[in-house]
């Protein structure tokens, strides 16, 4: 079969609109231990033996870059009154992680929300991929924190929601 129709950015970005997904904020550490983070909708489970997931990260983040010079990050799950956090990491402000309560220690993969994350998965990363203007991250999970009650914060038709509580 040949294929030789283009689909332009607007009608992808307005189907993918249409799937509506949890958020999360991607965090690591660089080789100083600065904290780096973005808000990310691009998390899937790949694998449950062994425990992997994958990220999507735009090519040139600085995020991106400390996550592979680290070798390590963390998935923090936003929980559904989380959305002043996702939409902060979002903006690219230098001072995010001067707005949110956090922690880190050496044995995680990244940083920790502790008040706007309801679980935070921490990685290895295992592969890369390029992908158009994106990197796929793969990632190990050596560790998973329960921070609070499971009631996501969801994303789609550009528009943040509260998982149901009921």
């Amino acid at each position: 079969m040949n294929i030789t129709s283009h689909v332009n950015s607007r009608s992808f970005r307005s189907l993918m609109a249409g799937f509506p997904t949890g958020i999360a904020v991607i965090s690591t550490t660089d080789t100083d231990g600065r904290p780096w983070g973005m808000t990310c909708s691009s998390v899937c489970a790949v694998s449950v033996e062994p425990p992997t997931l994958l990220v999507c990260v735009r090519d040139g983040s600085p995020t991106l870059d400390a996550m592979v010079r680290r070798g390590a990050f963390a998935v923090n799950l936003l929980h559904g009154g989380a959305r002043p956090t996702a939409e902060l990491f979002a903006s690219g402000a230098p001072d995010r992680f001067n707005r949110v309560r956090w922690q880190h220690d050496a044995q995680r993969g990244g940083p920790h929300l502790v008040e706007d994350a309801h679980t935070v998965a921490d990685c290895r990363i295992s592969q890369r991929h390029h992908v158009g203007d994106h990197t796929v991250v793969f990632g190990e999970v050596f560790q998973v924190t329960d921070h609070c009650d499971p009631h996501p914060l969801l994303y789609g038709m550009r528009q943040y929601a509260a998982w149901p509580t009921g």
